[in-house]
Parts: structure tokens; sequence; C-alpha cells
């Protein structure tokens, strides 16, 4: 096998292969869920193509393996993509059995366009707004997930994994470094497969809920970042399964429990001398801070359909659970929607605490810095900073995926900055889950309105 191509691998992956025989190249794209869709190669041949196909259809189908009707108007052919590899990417998946690379590829159609629904290409478009304006945008996300005793029956309800010490995490003991030890096991297969990977974890700490815990990212570039949220899902999952346990990132998996978040961290750098034009010469806010605060508050409702997904998304925004129930925005203020972090001046960032794990990370990063460009487009102002519980005020943020949905349906703006394609097609493909689950009648409705109504 010719090797030039392996010899400009990025670092890590050379040395993972360093005196090893590369065996298969997984040839990925994310869907819209987030769920790595693609190809499992020979690494010979492999090295022979420059491109892949897989059809369109991919971005059409549900969660549950359904299809929403969001074909164009050549109807639903499943027309082949190109797939072309974007070899930065190339990563190790060490949990497999054999020498094996994952390589994030991009989608085109046949006329060399970039597929307009595909998830990592919404992203570039929310990335290329800001590099018009002569901005870089910086974003830093947290993952937050549980780990979980196996469950294979959805019947049943979802339970913390057993710590080693034998009993269930039933401790809610947020920060505990006792109770991160109790997920040793796990937490030391993460760190390994992380490193083998390339990816540098900030830190891992024991968040609120019982066996959930939090991992934090270095800030970076927004697409960078996104791909290691895309391949952390996995990684996480896979070191899981070795412990005889789940890693689950829906939003709100146990009752009576925290839910999940991804919270993003913005700051926006001026592409001419790098500075963050969130602070002005003497470390002030400037007017660019608060625009972005304001697009954040103005347009996040109808972008919480991309940010909180599924109807499960919506169990996570209750009082006094550890989400946020509105847009309010206040400095070192956990209660509020959106949080102002201490830091100084040159660090200046905003952080959208609304965004569930259980979002696409290209799709919610790009909805989150989208509604931020659309507030320095229109230079408005926020209201006024909270102050205080704002688990006091009122919720101003949807209760239900219907709700969201025709907010997003109805946003002109968010559809022009993320693709009027994409809008239409995830609509499509969200108001078809949004049926398949209201046609589930719940334990709850058999218990308290089969024979009391």
């Amino acid at each position: 096998m010719n090797d030039v191509w392996l010899k400009k691998l990025p670092k890590p992956a050379q040395t993972y292969l360093e005196d090893r025989r590369l065996d298969e190249v997984e040839c990925i794209i994310s869907d819209l869920p987030g769920i790595a869709r693609g190809k499992a190669v020979p690494a010979l041949k492999f090295s022979r193509q420059d491109y892949f196909h897989l059809p369109d259809s991919i971005f059409y189908q549900t969660i549950t393996g359904d299809w929403g009707e969001a074909a164009d108007d050549d109807g639903f052919i499943e027309k082949d993509m190109i797939l072309r590899p974007d070899m930065s990417t190339a990563t190790a998946a060490p949990w497999t059995g054999d020498w094996t690379l994952q390589v994030i590829h991009d989608a085109y159609d046949r006329n060399g366009d970039a597929v307009p629904f595909s998830p990592r290409n919404v992203l570039k478009r929310v990335v290329q707004l800001y590099h018009d304006q002569g901005w870089k945008p910086v974003v830093a996300p947290e993952m937050e997930f549980y780990l979980i005793a196996r469950n294979l029956d959805p019947a049943k309800e979802i339970r913390p994994m057993t710590g080693r010490s034998g009993r269930p995490a039933a401790a809610r003991q947020a920060y505990s470094m006792t109770a991160v030890d109790e997920f040793g096991p796990v937490i030391d297969d993460i760190y390994d497969f992380a490193e083998l990977q390339g990816f540098e974890i900030d830190g891992i700490t024991q968040e609120g809920g019982a066996g959930q815990l939090e991992i934090n990212l270095q800030h970076g570039d927004p697409l960078t970042l996104a791909d290691e949220v895309f391949y952390f899902k996995r990684l996480i999952r896979e070191a899981a399964l070795r412990h005889e346990c789940f890693a689950t990132f829906m939003a709100k998996p146990i009752e009576n429990e925290p839910g999940s978040a991804m919270h993003i961290h913005h700051s926006i750098l001026d592409m001419k001398d790098g500075s963050n034009i969130f602070s002005g010469p003497q470390g002030g806010d400037t007017d660019a801070f608060f625009h972005f605060i304001a697009g954040l508050q103005n347009h996040m409702p109808a972008a919480l359909a991309v940010m909180a997904p599924y109807v499960n998304s919506y169990r996570r925004y209750v009082k006094d659970h550890a989400a946020p129930i509105n847009l309010a925005w206040g400095r070192d203020n956990r209660t509020t929607g959106i949080r102002i972090p201490l830091s100084e001046p040159k660090a200046r960032r905003v952080e959208n605490r609304i965004a569930g794990m259980d979002c696409n990370p290209y799709l919610g990063i790009a909805a989150s810095l989208a509604c931020g460009y659309l507030g320095l487009m229109e230079e408005r102002r926020p209201v006024a900073q909270f102050k205080g519980d704002a688990y006091e005020g009122e919720g101003d943020i949807p209760r239900v995926l219907g709700s969201a949905l025709s907010l997003f349906d109805a946003s002109a703006p968010l559809h022009e900055a993320l693709g009027h394609d994409f809008a239409r097609v995830y609509s499509i493909v969200k108001r078809a889950e949004y049926d398949e689950f209201l046609q589930v009648i719940s334990p709850w409705e058999r218990e308290h309105l089969l024979l009391n109504v």
C-alpha cells in the first residue's frame, strides 16, 4: 500500500499507527440527529479513493428510522452524494479489534456544491457569515451525560450505574472527587481514548445528577470543536460499554434528576488584530457584546427546535432543576439562560446554557452562533441584566417541541443564516418525529386517564 498519505495524517493518528499496519478506515458523516453514518473500507481501498457515495436520504431519516418527506422537486429517488474526506479529522478508533482510523467527510452534490442540509456544512455556512464580517468565532462546549445501568427494556425506568463501591450512584454530590472515583474505570478509558485520538480534555467533574458527569473542552474553532463533540459522543459510549454500563446523552434520562446540557461559550475575535470584540480598549463591555446577547435573547426561542430537538428535551427546562427556564442574562449567575462567566477582559465570553446535550453538536453550535450573528447585525440592546434568582422569573422559551417548531418555521432571519434548504428539511423531519411521538400512549396516560375521565 502506498503510504504517502499516511505521512500526511494528523500527528496523533500517525503516533497511533506507529509500527503498526492500518487495517480499516471508517468513512463517516453526521446525520441530523448526530449519528455517524458511512462505510468501513479496507485501508488499501481508502488509499485509492478520493470520495465515496451515500444517498441524500440519510438526512431525511428520523431518530426512529422512519422517513420525512423532505426530498426536493426530483422526488424521493435517493440521489447519491459525493462524500470527500477531510483528512484533518483523521483519528484513531481505539476500541476496535484492529487498527482502524475514522475520517469525517463533507457532503457535495453531483455539481460539486455543498449539500445544504448536511450538519457540518450548516456550521461551515454560519462560520463563513462571521468571516465575511472580519470576525473569527471561538467556542468552548461543555458536555454533560449520565452513566447508567444497562437498560435493555424501554418499558423500565433508567437507573444510574453501579459504581466501584458496589452501590448505585444515587448520591447527588456535585463536584465530589469521591463521586468521580466511583466511575474511575470508565473515566480512565475515556481519558485513554481521548489521548489516542488527540483530544485535550480541560476537565471532568461530577455534576448534580446521580451518575452525571461533565467534560469540558478547550476553546477553539467551532468546526473543530463540533467534530470533537461528535467524536466524543461515540468515544464515551464505547468506554461505557467496556464496563457493562451505558452512556446516555438524553436531555432528561432520569425522573427528578437534573437534565444534561451542552453549554456553549462564545467569544468573537477581530481577524485583523486578534482582539476580542466583546472588550473595549480599556477592558469594558462593547456594543458588540450587548448586541450578541440581544441576538440570543431575540432569536433563541426560534432556534430552540435545533438546540432542543426531541420531546424529551423539554423535560429539562424545569424550575430549580439546574436548567434555565428563560433567556435572562446575568454575570456569574447560573440560574440565567445566558451567563457571563468571570474572566479577564481579553477572555470575555457569553455562555449559552439553553442547548441540550441531545442536540447535534454541529447544529447546536451553528444555531447558537447564528443567533449571536443576527444580534450583531441588528445592533439591538438586550433587556436589563438580571440580578438574583432567575427561577423566580417567568419562563420565556417554548415548553414543547411543537411550539418550538412553529417558531422555527416562522423565523425568516434564522432560515437565512442557517440556509433555507436546511430549514425546510429539518422542519419536515422533526415534524415527522413529533407526529410519531403523538401516536404513543404513555404509562402516565394509562394510569391516570384510563378509568378516571
